[in-house]
């Protein structure tokens, strides 16, 4: 364990409290302002600090420089800037098609399902093809933004359906922050534009991790606001929302966190570093006219958040020293906080476990989870076990004892994920491709029971740990050796063991998102896998197309070859895009409804059917915007 992490951990044995309240409550919660006066003179305070702090450096800075006895060498020549990546349910619709984290928390994605059709959002266009009856007929399609807008600078990447409200969540440059677009869809599978909200927030972009969660009717976003104290009026970098019409004015926004939903720990904002307002903000839809409330809690920058039931924990870093995490009601009720240790790799190394316990997976060091920084933790590790009730209003520190120390800490790219009752972590290894003469280096998977102290397992696997993922109570690991791609069930009873494997030659995964895989169980031990598939040579980009989706049959964590269903070879249409024309989050995904098998490929939609032991193509459907034909 690092230095730093030591340090922590002892001092947060001293300075935690001794004991826990019954049930999952903070002993005590942070304190709201109790007025807007009472916020705007923190703020104009903390602003005079900041500039006298700032006055001190720099008057420190011209009279060291004055003692110099060389004159300063010129400055270098700034280092080029890499340029940013364009970031790219009803009863009947009880048939879940999106690989989500927590039971019962649905995540934005691509593609959902409505009744007798399912819904697909790709490159700033809504469409359905209705799959019901043994159909696969396109039906409708529509603009993903609101009717006169000019989508340029904009990206619609995640969707979700609520009853008849279909809703696209985007992210807007031009107009800096996050799109709602509300849309109707009816039982025929007809779409209809409603209306279009905006929502102040910073960019939310994340290789990993996805911007909206929906829990009943209940639209749930999490978004960090840097607040700029010089500005004329700080409160216009504050959580608000405004109904989208084409004369819209920056005036319209209205504030919907007023400063007695505003809240703040002991800490004092670090000079020099942007104070963030880290925003839940929930949406109802059960209501025609979207109302939002947002709670905010004053903090330094962090972007790893992760989303429970019942909560929203966020996770900060101080100058990737100190860090804490809040604890966000999402009924509105007053955020909690402990100051903690480390940072964790992205939301998958959070799990809010049924005993009243918080465990998150953590690195000595940690840059969150915004764009691709959730592949570049690095130092120590250690398994965080604490009790909900540890959390108070932010002056207490997990206790030493909660910390449990793990190994594996090197290399880039971890993949982290609790599968029942084990925690499961490893590296991708090399990416590189070796030739078939070259020894590849095994790789260990960790395996810890996360409830218990208990000693951690590290199996040795012949390939790199690209994905993790349940299949049942049991899992699957993937990765690839050389130019195969392997898959690794892992039985995970008293011990954790590797059952079996089946290798994929000249392969690669064709998706990293955690929504390309999807597992359909058919009894406890028996269901198949689908997941996106690339050739050995290729790797998955924003800009590439589908190539074809495996599937494999698992039987008693034997896995076996169903075959693949592949994308039609040749030019991609000119769909003539407009808004979101790069697949941020993918473009394939396997589908199981009702009994049926699909691949969703780009703009096709191809059925499959399982005869003597192979899954054969039955039919396809394009619903490209330039023509739709079926065969």
């Amino acid at each position: 364990m690092s230095t730093a992490l030591k340090i922590t951990f002892i001092l947060s044995l001293l300075l935690s409290a001794g004991s826990h309240a019954a049930g999952t409550a903070p002993r005590k919660t942070l304190a709201p302002f109790a007025s807007e006066q009472a916020l705007s003179s923190y703020l104009q305070q903390l602003q005079a600090r900041q500039e006298a702090r700032q006055k001190e450096q720099q008057k420190l800075q011209r009279a060291t420089a004055q003692y110099m006895s060389a004159p300063p060498a010129p400055p270098a020549s700034p280092a080029p800037m890499a340029a940013k990546a364009a970031p790219a349910a009803s009863a009947e619709a009880a048939e879940s098609v999106t690989n989500v984290q927590t039971a019962g928390v649905d995540e934005g994605g691509i593609v959902k399902l409505h009744g007798k059709h399912l819904v697909m959002l790709r490159r700033g266009k809504l469409f359905t093809v209705q799959v019901g009856g043994n159909a696969l007929q396109p039906v409708s399609s529509l603009d993903a933004y609101a009717p006169g807008s000019d989508p340029s600078g904009s990206w619609y990447d995640e969707m979700l359906i609520d009853g008849d409200t279909l809703v696209v969540i985007g992210y807007s440059y031009s107009r800096g922050g996050t799109e709602i677009g509300l849309f109707d869809i009816d039982a025929n599978g007809k779409l209809a534009y409603r209306a279009t909200y905006h929502l102040r927030s910073n960019d939310y972009y994340s290789s990993r991790n996805y911007a909206s969660r929906l829990i009943g009717s209940k639209l749930v976003f999490y978004s960090p606001l840097s607040l700029n104290l010089r500005r004329g009026d700080p409160f216009g970098g504050f959580p608000a929302l405004r109904r989208w019409r084409p004369d819209a004015v920056p005036s319209d926004f209205k504030r919907i966190a007023p400063a007695t939903r505003i809240y703040r720990t002991d800490e004092e904002p670090e000079t020099g570093f942007a104070l963030t307002l880290h925003t839940v903000t929930v949406c109802d839809l059960a209501q025609r006219d979207m109302r939002c409330e947002a709670t905010a809690v004053m903090g330094p920058q962090g972007r790893v958040f992760y989303v429970s039931g019942e909560s929203v924990f966020v996770w900060t870093t101080r100058r990737g020293r100190d860090s804490g995490v809040f604890r966000i009601p999402l009924d509105g009720t007053a955020p909690s906080a402990l100051k903690v240790a480390g940072a964790p790799v992205d939301q998958f190394s959070f799990l809010e476990s049924a005993d009243g316990h918080l465990n998150v997976l953590l690195r000595a060091e940690g840059q969150g989870d915004a764009m691709w920084d959730g592949a570049r933790g690095r130092g120590d590790m250690a398994l965080l076990r604490v009790l909900l009730t540890s959390f108070s209003d932010g002056r207490d520190s997990a206790p030493a004892s909660s910390y449990q120390p793990l190994p594996g800490g090197a290399g880039y790219g971890l993949q982290n994920r609790y599968v029942g009752a084990y925690l499961l972590y490893g590296h991708p290894g090399n990416a590189g491709r070796r030739q078939a003469d070259q020894a590849w280096p095994r790789q260990p998977l960790y395996a810890v029971r996360w409830a218990d102290a208990g000693s951690v397992q590290a199996l040795s696997l012949p390939h790199g740990v690209e994905r993790i993922e349940a299949l049942g109570n049991d899992a699957v690991v993937i990765g690839a050796q050389g130019k195969d791609l392997h898959f690794s069930s892992i039985r995970l009873g008293a011990q954790a063991a590797i059952a079996t494997r089946y290798i994929r030659a000249d392969a690669a995964q064709g998706e990293s998102r955690s929504h390309g895989f999807f597992y359909k169980p058919h009894t406890a031990s028996e269901g198949v896998i689908g997941l996106p598939i690339l050739g050995a040579d290729e790797r998955p980009g924003l800009n590439k197309s589908a190539a074809s989706v495996l599937y494999l049959r698992n039987s008693g964590l034997q896995l076996t070859e169903l075959g693949a269903l592949a994308a039609r070879p040749g030019q991609t249409p000119d769909d003539g895009c407009r808004a979101s024309c790069v697949d941020w989050y993918g473009n394939a995904r396997p589908l199981f409804l009702q009994g049926r098998v699909f691949a969703l490929l780009g703009y096709e939609l191809v059925e499959g059917t399982l005869r003597d032991g192979q899954i054969r193509e039955v039919r396809r459907v394009s619903y490209a915007p330039i023509a739709s034909s079926a065969r």
